[in-house]
């Protein structure tokens, strides 16, 4: 049977392989490797061409590779010595996981003729993983009457490893209760916790152990956990009393759930084991639970029913305590109760509120109550004092026996306390003293007794001047105590007489928030501050007021342009001065004056001057801050004879403004040639004409009369000094002149050219609050008062 078997196996067989030959690539037997895992890359496993009988020398030429395999290509042939190595790490548990033997299929391919070749490749396990527990502490639960020698499992310990590399033993720490039964099944190691001494959940509730782990692997590689044993209780001990006899004494009448007495029971077993309830038995006394209750928690005996001494004098409460184990445990108590005869009627209070609200403007002596005691009890339990327990601005006032009137006495104040929780107490005079207490609650109503108040008496409010209308300015608000139709406050501007430009038509108040909102654009230069009062008002009857003073300051912008001042014209007028070509260098040609109506940093001017270049260099030169045009050097022949000179004059604001003036400087031969071209401006194949002249001439000669007529008028006032401070010029030797006005010197100085020369007056200790500014052109006179901030300058 066994030869016809294995003859029908060769004849399938054959075919199969002649199928194979005509239909797929030639296939050949397989070859089995073993490597270990986690070997290094380039580790050497076999010689395939000599195992697969090939020329080392045909791998190449016949293009052998492994074509098949896993996912990850982990293997791989040295095409020059026919080596089969390791191309990748090698992980055993990941390929096989937990598997007892891992292996992996590998084809291989050769081509001219084309064969196919499998390799099996046998993956080895090595000690690379620990034992580890799955959880760090595993919980036992054992009854303390468990009997010896008793068996208990644990969760083992799990190794990714296999075979002897697993886990192959336990241990437990050393302790007096348990040891550790281990036996080997299959390849696994089994473990079991055994009772070796009796439990007492009473001496000691758990029992804490440390499991070890160890795997068979060279070294050794191990893991631990803890078993926490907790021990279970079992009813074995019944409740007991702090003392089986109690004594305690009560008074009659005392109130429903007043504590008699709190009875102590405890077991020393745990969970429902030692969870007691209390309990009270009658013995005959059935009346006794009518009048008493127990808490079956806390074993409170409280009164329950009304106590009167002349029923019962005594009573014998017999109470039980008794645990919820199986079957339950219980245990008696008994307590003597001796009842004390008392005072024991208390006063009664009742009170008729005449009024339950009161304005707090109401007049001292006002009734607010009716007030009456009275008590049951005779003689001196009956004999009854009345007062008002906390600290109010009422008094009790007595109208006959009993009876009281609840009166006002003092002033209210709804602001300093809205309203009053009286207490009134009533005592009598038995031994103990009762007492009794009742509330009356007294509401005080509003008056309009508080006027609306301003945090501030004066608000400073700072606007940019250009500002859009309607933009808000300012917001103020006001306080007041009283409340409701009292307490609404409405705002409104309050405006002095005669004041311009009228405040209406620059500001307004939104009467309910107190918006100040402005209604036109403000101009720093034709207005820099604006003082008006805000006027708050309630709505009580009467009403009542109160007012802030408001300060609003308009913050300058820089928005214009500084401007040239007279005998200079701006970019594009016909501007001329002379110089002769002698001159030396600082010779001064001209200076430039120019004004900002701004203030502070805007109207801080500088000066710069542009000319056209020359062969030597730049001829004039101007003060940044003076505006004075001078020489730099001498001159020279390549000079050119007319400069035409473009002075530019910025103020500092943000964005910086400016102005320009054109000055054409004739270079003359001569200083008869400049008194004869005197502001005369050249101009290229242009003279000037007859009738021009003239009209200079008369010009000039006006203007000296003018100045002769204002120095003698000047000298005859330096003669005479009046009371009413007129000022006063004087002119000097040296050129120089004094102007006084009121209590205050002026230093005044001209340049040779007095024609051209301007006259700035500074008070003599140069305070930095006024200088007027008077030009002399020509013979024309022009006065200006400019008043300076302390960083500022006329040019």
């Amino acid at each position: 049977m066994c030869r016809r078997t294995t003859r029908s196996l060769l004849r399938i067989h054959l075919a199969f392989v002649l199928f194979c030959s005509c239909c797929c690539p030639a296939a050949y037997g397989q070859l089995s490797y073993t490597v270990f895992e986690e070997v290094k890359a380039g580790t050497f496993v076999g010689n395939v061409a000599k195992d697969l009988n090939l020329n080392v020398h045909e791998l190449e030429e016949r293009t052998f590779q492994i074509v098949s395999g896993s996912k990850r290509k982990y293997f791989d042939v040295n095409m020059k010595t026919g080596f089969l190595y390791v191309r990748e790490r090698i992980d055993r548990e990941e390929l096989c996981a937990q598997a007892a033997a891992c292996a992996v299929s590998v084809e291989a391919v050769i081509s001219n003729p084309l064969k196919l070749y499998r390799l099996e490749m046998i993956i080895a396990d090595i000690n690379d993983n620990a034992p580890y527990f799955l959880e760090e502490v595993q919980t036992i639960n054992i009854a303390e009457n468990s009997m010896l020698g008793g068996t208990f499992g644990f969760i083992g310990a799990s190794d990714l490893d296999v075979g002897k590399n697993s886990v192959t033993a336990y241990k437990i720490s050393p302790n007096d209760y348990f040891s550790l039964d281990s036996h080997k099944g299959g390849e696994s190691v089994a473990s079991k916790l055994v009772l070796q001494k009796p439990l007492d959940r009473e001496k000691q509730n758990y029992v804490t152990l440390t499991l070890t782990a160890v795997d068979g692997g060279n070294p050794p590689k191990s893991a631990t956990c803890q078993i926490q044993i907790n021990v279970l209780d079992i009813n074995d001990n019944p409740p007991l009393f702090s003392s089986s006899l109690s004594k305690t004494r009560i008074a009659e009448n005392s109130e429903l759930n007043k504590t008699v007495i709190t009875l102590n029971a405890s077991d020393a077993d745990d969970g429902l084991n030692g969870e007691i309830e209390f309990s009270l038995r009658s013995k005959g006394q059935d009346h006794v639970l009518d009048l008493f209750e127990i808490n079956p928690k806390t074993g409170r005996i409280y009164v329950k029913g009304k106590i009167d001494y002349e029923a019962n004098s005594a009573f014998e409460i017999h109470a039980q305590a008794t645990d919820k184990g199986h079957p339950p445990m219980s245990t008696d108590c008994k307590v003597l109760v001796e009842v004390e005869d008392s005072n024991d009627n208390a006063p009664e209070i009742s009170v008729t509120s005449l009024l339950h609200t009161i304005k707090e403007d109401a007049e001292v002596g006002t009734a607010v109550a009716l007030v009456s005691v009275m008590d049951q009890d005779g003689g001196s339990n009956g004999v009854v004092q009345v007062a008002i327990a906390n600290k109010t601005p009422f008094k009790l006032d007595t109208n006959y026996k009993n009876y009281y009137s609840l009166i006002v006495n003092r002033a209210l104040d709804r602001e300093t306390q809205s309203h009053y929780n009286i207490t009134i107490v009533a005592i009598d005079q038995g031994a103990p003293p009762l007492s009794s207490t009742r509330g009356v609650y007294v509401q005080i109503a509003d008056v309009n007794d508080n006027a609306p108040r301003f945090p501030e008496p004066l608000v400073n409010i700072y606007v940019q001047e250009n500002s859009p209308p309607g933009a808000l300015v300012h917001k103020v608000a006001a306080l007041d105590d009283d409340i409701e139709q009292n307490g609404r406050v409405t705002y409104s501007l309050l405006q002095s007489s005669g004041q311009s430009p009228p405040l209406t038509t620059l500001i307004n108040i939104n009467s309910e928030s107190g918006d100040i909102v402005s209604l036109q654009s403000f101009d720093y230069e034709t207005l820099q501050t604006l003082e008006f009062q805000v006027q708050a008002t309630d709505g009580g009857v009467p009403p009542l007021s109160g007012n802030v003073s408001v300060n609003l300051f308009i913050l300058d912008q820089n928005d214009n342009s500084p401007r040239i001042l007279p005998p200079y014209s701006e970019h594009g007028s016909a501007n001329g001065e002379s110089v002769p070509y002698s001159a030396e260098a600082g010779y001064f040609v001209a200076k430039i004056r120019a004004v900002d109506a701004d203030s502070g940093y805007n109207a801080l001017l500088s000066y710069q001057l542009s000319e056209p270049k020359g062969g030597n260099g730049p001829l004039f030169r101007i003060g940044s801050g003076s505006g004075e045009i001078r020489t730099r050097r001498r001159m020279s022949e390549d000079d050119l004879k007319s400069h035409p000179l473009v002075v530019s004059v910025c103020d500092h604001g943000e964005a910086s403004l400016s102005a320009t003036v054109s000055i054409d400087v004739l270079v003359l031969e001569s200083t008869a040639d400049i008194r004869t071209q005197f502001r005369h401006v050249p101009r290229k194949e242009e003279s000037f004409s007859r009738l021009h002249l003239y009209l200079l001439i008369a010009i000039a000669a006006v203007s000296l009369v003018f100045l002769l007529s204002l120095l003698a008028f000047v000298a005859f006032k330096c003669r005479r000094r009046t009371d009413g401070g007129a000022p006063v010029i004087a002119a000097h030797p040296d050129g120089s002149w004094s102007y006084s006005k009121a209590t205050q010197q002026y230093d005044v100085c001209l340049g040779s050219d007095t024609l051209k020369s301007d006259l700035v007056l500074f008070p003599a200790a140069f305070p930095p609050a006024e200088a007027e500014l008077i030009s002399i052109h020509g013979g024309d006179t022009f006065t200006r008062t400019q008043t300076l901030p302390n960083s500022e300058k006329v040019g």
